[in-house]
């Protein structure tokens, strides 16, 4: 059997979430109106399965929904140029540690950014 391989993702979020998101909003005290407002993740899907179970309100077999209202409500699609320079991560815990880094980075860089 394959070994998981995780992946980090960047979906470009509608600029409405800023306005309409408190919680988003006030996550994000350093942007200025200029860049985008982003959704950074990781998933053991690709990026592009993983974008259309937010989109769709992803609902597991146990009935837990595994999407982000966030991308749900304001995703509009995948920014590769962002996230392509990662490679495929080998553990979870390692996912989740470079998810926060990139995020992170991207909030220094004055973009709006979400994650988990």
């Amino acid at each position: 059997m394959a070994k998981t391989q995780y992946h980090i993702y960047v979906v470009e979020l509608s600029k409405k979430v800023f306005t309409q998101n408190t919680k988003f909003r006030a996550a994000n005290p350093q942007f200025n109106g200029v860049l985008e407002c982003l959704y950074v993740g990781m998933t053991s899907k690709t990026p592009k399965e993983r974008f259309l179970q937010h989109k769709t309100g992803y609902i597991n077999k146990k009935g837990h929904k595994l999407s982000s209202n966030i991308v749900e409500k304001y995703g509009s699609y995948l920014r590769p140029s962002l996230y392509n320079h990662i490679g495929p991560i080998a553990t979870r815990a390692e996912a989740l540690k470079m998810e926060e880094a990139l995020a992170l980075q991207l909030r220094r860089q004055r973009y709006a950014v979400w994650f988990n």
